[in-house]
């Protein structure tokens, strides 16, 4: 399942990610997301016009393992620290790293990072990681799982029904992928 998910992510696809159970706080962290490939600059405009249906300007959060954070961001040590987990910083993006990541990369070439921990949140980290042994880099692209003026999905029916209504290319559910005809 997750060999195929990275599959659909490194094609350009855009997937929802529903697995376990709902998280709770300010932000998507990998339960319940929508995920695209940061290094395509047009996954920007695809999930903002033709999948949450908002303004285009909107960014995005990328979504790293812990343990290579400090390769794309200029974190100081962001790495390490707890609210990284929770994408409540906002770093700079290293200038090496800009044209990798285009599509999670804000104007003022910074990126409000999420650290991906494997012990708290083993599925994502290992989707990540195999995503970065397909692509060479260890980063996706990150946004709520929902559309615009509703909340984020919890349930799999409510996943489903949002897969439906919108541009969403797969849905991986647990151990199951849903695609569209």
């Amino acid at each position: 399942m997750i060999d195929r998910a990275v599959e659909l992510l490194s094609s350009g696809r855009v997937i929802g990610w529903h697995q376990g159970r709902f998280e709770w706080g300010p932000r998507a962290l990998g339960q319940r997301s929508i995920l695209a490939d940061p290094r395509r600059a047009e996954m920007k405009d695809t999930v903002n016009v033709k999948i949450k249906f908002r303004e285009p300007y909107r960014p995005f959060a990328p979504s790293v393992l812990q343990e290579r954070a400090d390769e794309y961001f200029d974190c100081a040590g962001a790495d390490a620290q707890y609210p990284a987990r929770f994408m409540l910083l906002v770093e700079p993006v290293r200038p090496s790293a800009r044209s990798v990541l285009p599509a999670t990369t804000h104007v003022d070439n910074s990126a409000r990072l999420q650290t991906v921990v494997k012990a708290a949140s083993p599925r994502y980290h290992e989707l990540i990681s195999r995503f970065g042994h397909a692509t060479g880099v260890p980063v996706v692209m990150n946004t709520s799982f929902n559309l615009r003026g509703e909340p984020i999905v919890n349930t799999p029916h409510e996943a489903i029904s949002t897969f439906a209504r919108s541009g969403l290319d797969a849905l991986v559910m647990d151990k199951v992928i849903l695609y569209k005809a």
